[in-house]
This record gives C-alpha cells, sequence and structure tokens, in this order.
C-alpha cells in the first residue's frame, strides 16, 4: 500500500500524540500526559494497543539495547526504566526540586547509547527548561539550560551532530557532538520560524541528512536540508503536529503524532495518528545503554 497523501492510521484520538519510535517492526508512540504507552503496526491501519501505562506524564521512551521489551523513559520528574516485566524502576531524578513545577518532556536516545532528556515548567516559564544527557555510571548532566519547551534532541547516522528545537521560541539550534564524551560544541542557529509557521516540536533525520520537524500550531510537517533551507512541507487535517519518525518495512513511511489538547473545538482528526509515504527512508532507532544497576 502505497500512501501518497497523510492517511489516519488508527481510530484512536490521542490527548497528546509524542514521542514517535519505529522498534522491532512496529510503532511505538505515547499519549503524554495520560502518562500512555501505545505501538501498532506499518503495514496497514489497526487500532492502539496499550504497552504501559503510568501515573504520571510519560514525556518519550528509548529502547533499551539488548533487554528486548525494556524501555527507558522520560517520566514524570526523571528518568525511569520501564521493565518488560514487573514495576517501573526509577534511574535518575533530574527535576523534583526544580523552582516551578517541571516535568520531563521530549527525549531521545544517540547513536552512542546516551538517553537525552528535556524538561520543562508546566508554566511555560521562559528559560525554565534543560536538556539532560545521561551516560550509565556518570551523574546527569544539564548539557543545554536556558530553553522553554525543549523538543528532539534528533541526531544524525554517526551522532556528531544534534539538532534541538526550543518550541515557543520557533528555534531549531545544530550542535556538534564529541562522540566519546557526549559534549556539546559550536552551537549555531540552524532554522527560525515564525508564530505564522507554527512551533518546532517533534523532529527525525532522514537518510540523507534532512532534518523533518513537526509543526506545532501550523497543521503541516515540513523538511529541511542540512543548509536550513526549506525542501518540502506535507500539510494535515490536525492543528498540533507534535511527533514524528520514518518507520515501516523500508523507513520510507512518515508518522505523525497529533494532538488535542489546548483546543477549544478539537476537530474530527485533531489527536490522530498519521502516515504517508516518502522517497528518502529514515535512521534506525537508537537503544539506549542499559542503565548502571
Amino acid at each position: 500500500m502505497e500512501l501518497t497523501e497523510p492517511t489516519v492510521w488508527s481510530t484512536d484520538r490521542l490527548e497528546l500524540g509524542e514521542g514517535l519510535r519505529w522498534v522491532d517492526d512496529r510503532l511505538v508512540l505515547v499519549d503524554l500526559l495520560a502518562g500512555r504507552l501505545w505501538e501498532t503496526d506499518g503495514d496497514a491501519p489497526t487500532p492502539l494497543r496499550e504497552l504501559r501505562r503510568l501515573d504520571g506524564p510519560l514525556g518519550a521512551v528509548a529502547p533499551v539495547a539488548d533487554r528486548p521489551g525494556e524501555w527507558l523513559a522520560a517520566a514524570g520528574t526523571g528518568v525511569t526504566l520501564l521493565p518488560a516485566t514487573g514495576d517501573p524502576r526509577p534511574v535518575a531524578e533530574l527535576v523534583a526540586d526544580a523552582p516551578e513545577p517541571t516535568r520531563l518532556n521530549d527525549a531521545v536516545a544517540d547513536p552512542h547509547g546516551r538517553f537525552w532528556a528535556g524538561s520543562m515548567t508546566y508554566a511555560m516559564v521562559p528559560g525554565g527548561g534543560t536538556l539532560f544527557r545521561l551516560t550509565p555510571g556518570a551523574d546527569p548532566v544539564p548539557a543545554v539550560t536556558g530553553l522553554t519547551i525543549p523538543n528532539g534532541p534528533a541526531f544524525d547516522a554517526t551522532g556528531t551532530t544534534m539538532y534541538l528545537a526550543d518550541t515557543p521560541r520557533g528555534e531549531i539550534d545544530r550542535f556538534t557532538v564529541d562522540p566519546a564524551t557526549g559534549a556539546l560544541h559550536g552551537r549555531e542557529p540552524f532554522v527560525r520560524l515564525t508564530p505564522a509557521d507554527g512551533g518546532p516540536d517533534g523532529m527525525t533525520l532522514d537518510a540523507a541528512g534532512h532534518l523533518w520537524i513537526a509543526l506545532w500550531g501550523g497543521s503541516a510537517v515540513r523538511r529541511y536540508r542540512p543548509d536550513g533551507t526549506l525542501d518540502q512541507e506535507i500539510r494535515l487535517p490536525a492543528t498540533q503536529p507534535a511527533g514524528i519518525c520514518l518507520g515501516g518495512p523500508d523507513l520510507r513511511r512518515l508518522f505523525i503524532g497529533t494532538a488535542r489538547v489546548g483546543l477549544d473545538t478539537p476537530g474530527p482528526q485533531d489527536g490522530a495518528l498519521f502516515a504517508v509515504d516518502v522517497q528518502v527512508p529514515g535512521l534506525p532507532t537508537a537503544h539506549a545503554a542499559a542503565p548502571a544497576s
């Protein structure tokens, strides 16, 4: 089945569909504020199947290397291990002591197994967010501070380039990453968006090094070339695209999660999961290194 236009991929409607990942031949995503982890198939639309349900927000997950069925999760105010069976196990507390009520938002593993998780205040206080880097056996590091709502990050295939969005500011910056340590260098502006464009939310890189961005409030997903120029835009019948990934059997199916939260009168496809096929495949989902015992 070739999808030439965005296609609704499930009858389910999510409050805040984020953290999309293609893992073990299936799509995994979260309904962030509801604290639910879902999966579905990539070859034909099917209802979402619940994998886990937490008591608080679940920002995103990464599969744990060499541990099938286990996830490292940005959950509530810290990072949590979700084992294949049994109760969640706290790994690192990050923002419980923040001066403003704060939660984790987006998160991802890089190709070297490090886990990166961003925080934001519930009141969206400017500068109240931080991007943390977690390496097994080491203390969490506040890698980028002074953010408002960090989204991403997204890494290239080598893990030496990182893109990070600050959604309400309309900013996406590019960093050079030390592959051995994860230290960030050479921060530079990549894309600057206007409020009319929408805010940059979930992101992913494809095999050509182009960056796909979900535009919260912009009813669109865009693909940008490595020089920061616009290459492609896909319009959607939903106001708040939030999370994206490339998956399917050949990694050429672009999946898009959207949100209903905050809309006074959500439309029939707000909160829907969409899929559309693109020409360039994505990158395999990176796995997080198992946390130190």
